[in-house]
């Protein structure tokens, strides 16, 4: 988004480079490589604290099609996101785009952080695209207790790879208000971002069980006509820029889980 204020929906433009950034591997260093999971980093730019990293994770036995559906339903994310705190969606702007609220626990001793975006996706062909970018919402203003965090663009590529497989690729570029302490960004792309990356590969495994008792027939981003959100207009919304929001510095907290993640 530009510095206009006002906000956009993603049109095919954006899909299109969020999709090149994805695949592209140029400027980007890996900072982990196992087991079918792959983590880079780009350098964070001088004066700038925005941190952009990538995971790419082959996953066996989950179709394309499972893992679209696993990473919209917000019902399920908060049965298998062990790092969220509270999750809902607020309302719908057009068939593919929403805005929603995300909270989530950060390693202690750093203060939680939260984020509201906007979200819109995108088949294409047998790939899929999901992403995001902060907004403000007069409704929802910052809390007190927790940071709120801005994601400049951040999402999901789902590459097709046969009926049972697929390549899901995800691409963060976040400023997470504050100074972040090194610990934090290593220990982010070496075991926070593959861990997550798993969790999702395990949840969409579960997926068709949990499904099947929960709903089995309600998808509205495959079916924009079953939704029950409010439609919300644009208007309602600004573009959320780092600069407006607090500032804090964490950067020189130590790791007090160290101990018990090293077991």
């Amino acid at each position: 988004p530009s510095r206009g204020e006002t906000v956009t929906i993603p049109d095919d433009r954006a899909f299109a480079s969020f999709e090149s950034e994805c695949l592209c591997e140029e400027g980007w260093t890996i900072k982990y490589n196992k087991e079918g999971l792959t983590v880079w980093t780009q350098r964070l730019e001088e004066g700038k604290s925005v941190h952009k990293f990538k995971c790419r994770m082959v996953c066996k036995e989950v179709s394309a099609e499972t893992m679209y559906d696993v990473l919209h339903d917000t019902e399920y994310r908060r049965k298998w996101d062990t790092n969220v705190i509270e999750t809902f969606d607020i309302g719908k702007l057009t068939v593919n785009a929403d805005v929603g609220y995300y909270s989530w626990n950060c390693p202690p001793p750093l203060k939680n952080r939260d984020v509201i975006t906007l979200r819109s996706w995108l088949p294409i062909g047998k790939d899929y695209i999901i992403m995001n970018y902060s907004v403000k919402h007069t409704r929802y203003p910052p809390k007190k207790d927790m940071v709120r965090a801005v994601s400049i663009q951040t999402g999901y590529l789902i590459q097709c790879q046969g009926p049972k497989s697929c390549y899901l690729t995800y691409l963060a570029q976040v400023d997470p208000r504050g100074s972040l302490p090194k610990w934090v960004v290593n220990k982010s792309s070496q075991l926070l971002a593959p861990r997550a990356m798993r969790k999702i590969n395990k949840a969409c495994l579960k997926y068709s069980d949990w499904k099947q008792r929960h709903n089995p027939g309600f998808k509205p981003w495959l079916y924009p006509e079953q939704t029950t959100l409010p439609s919300i207009p644009l208007s309602e919304l600004s573009i959320q820029h780092a600069e407006s929001l607090e500032n804090i510095d964490e950067s020189s907290l130590a790791d007090t889980q160290e101990r018990e993640d090293s077991d």
